[in-house]
């Protein structure tokens, strides 16, 4: 968001990311981004609110953040030598004008094929714990990804291409002669 200039403050949600029994993960996604952002903006109405919630799914489930060890272990050896997907929705919302824009963006990512030793060696650079699928595109995780199709950012965690588009249909960042700079803060919060 510095990079567009966009004046922010990180608000966390108190929304629980967990999907109903049966919920498809493209459905869970947006329902997550959605509630997260509905949470925040309801205690600052006045305030434009961007929420975000990014998934792992291989194999036609999602695959959290690892409980422990172990389970980004087990995570990682699904994901090595195969396709999966990276899907994240965004919501940007302003409760005082009923203001809404939702989209999702979904990444295709191949992980390399990786030896045990490997995983086990990812495993102490302590990138996996928080991170949905057991890894980190923006750090060292780099290494175990063979090829993207799709959105880096997306990956990383907020595709940032989509939520430009959705920032300028809002008029929170102007691009205009006059504006300040290339992506300048429109001056509105």
């Amino acid at each position: 968001m510095r990079v567009l200039g966009v004046a922010y403050r990180v608000v966390p949600s108190a929304v629980e990311e967990v999907p109903a029994p049966g919920e498809p993960p493209w459905r869970f996604v947006r329902r997550a981004a959605r509630e997260k952002g509905e949470d925040v903006a309801g205690r600052f109405p006045e305030s434009f609110v961007l929420s975000a919630d990014t998934i792992v799914v291989a194999s036609g489930k999602i695959l959290g953040k690892p409980k422990d060890p172990e389970d980004g272990a087990r995570m990682l050896r699904e994901l090595a030598g195969r396709e999966h997907r990276v899907q994240t929705a965004v919501c940007l919302l302003r409760l005082a004008n009923g203001y809404r824009d939702e989209a999702c963006v979904t990444t295709r990512v191949w992980f390399r094929k990786l030896s045990r030793r490997e995983i086990e060696a990812y495993l102490r650079t302590g990138e996996t714990g928080d991170k949905a699928g057991a890894y980190a595109a923006q750090g060292t995780g780099n290494l175990l990804i063979d090829r993207i199709v799709g959105s880096y950012t997306n990956v990383v965690g907020l595709p940032m291409t989509r939520v430009t588009e959705m920032l300028l249909r809002a008029k929170l960042i102007d691009v205009s002669p006059e504006g300040p700079g290339l992506y300048g803060f429109a001056g509105r919060e």
